[in-house]
């Protein structure tokens, strides 16, 4: 059973092709993470994926129907987005933010379960002692974390995050991507934008590698994370190695200072 499709994906914005024939999938039960260099399209695929970007050509499916026949209140009953930029400018409290992820279940049976959602959402991200702070006053940090937690309070069958641990520390990189690896085996399909290729090859079961608005490798970790692939899609030359048994990303560096090239 396939949760999310794209099939054909293309898209043009003021003539420049951002996708170009992409198809990828998401089964319940997996992590898929979009990898790629700067300008690749991972974010506008997310986009096409959550339906906040029309494709040029193509098409996207949900739950086996076609995205653009679901209802908005359907829709976000069915998948919740944690975008890359936060745009909330107004004094709301973090848990009013966390809050707002039960707002498509409103006047449902399960807006009962509204309360048990939010604070369970806010102890899985690690934000609950940051309830009644300002969400403004937060560090980047804590804004991507207090908004992982509204994600989680929505309670949907498919999750979408684009690039959900540039601002955060080491822990708390680690701990958002183990929660989010539990929700999808209890059930979850996610898609996460991820720059940290060691991060992705620990935590996704499918990699999918973007250049140029293309899929250039889908699959498991160890089979698309390689040095050649790597290097000639990033431009630069990577080192693949196992380290307890664990895939890490290396980029190759000169010895010294005195070996790097100068900067033009």
């Amino acid at each position: 059973m396939t949760a999310l499709a794209a099939r054909g994906v293309g898209v043009l914005i003021e003539g420049t092709p951002i996708l170009d024939g992409v198809d990828v999938t998401v089964r319940p039960g997996e992590l898929l993470a979009l990898v790629g260099p700067n300008g690749a399209g991972k974010s506008t695929l997310l986009g096409v994926l959550s339906g906040d970007v029309a494709p040029s050509s193509g098409s996207v499916e949900l739950g086996g129907r076609a995205l653009a026949r679901h209802a908005a209140r359907d829709l976000a009953r069915l998948r919740a987005v944690q975008l890359q930029k936060q745009g909330l400018a107004f004094g709301f409290r973090v848990q009013d933010v966390v809050r707002m992820g039960r707002s498509p279940w409103h006047r449902t049976p399960q807006a009962d379960d509204d309360d048990r959602a939010v604070a369970s959402a806010m102890d899985r991200a690690e934000v609950t002692e940051l309830a009644e702070r300002l969400f403004p006053t937060l560090s980047g940090g804590e804004q991507a974390r207090s908004s992982f937690a509204r994600l989680l309070a929505q309670e949907t069958p498919v999750l979408l995050l684009d690039e959900p641990t540039a601002a955060l520390d080491i822990r708390h990189q680690e701990a958002l991507l183990e929660v989010l690896r539990r929700t999808v085996r209890a059930g979850a399909a996610a898609v996460v934008v991820l720059h940290d290729l060691s991060l992705a090859a620990a935590y996704a079961d499918r990699v999918c590698v973007l250049a140029e608005g293309r899929v250039r490798a889908d699959g498991p970790p160890a089979d698309v994370l390689t040095g050649d692939l790597l290097s000639e899609v990033y431009g630069h030359p990577v080192d693949v190695v196992e380290h307890a048994g664990r895939l890490v990303v290396v980029p190759v560096r000169a010895r010294s200072l005195e070996e790097a090239p100068c900067p033009r």
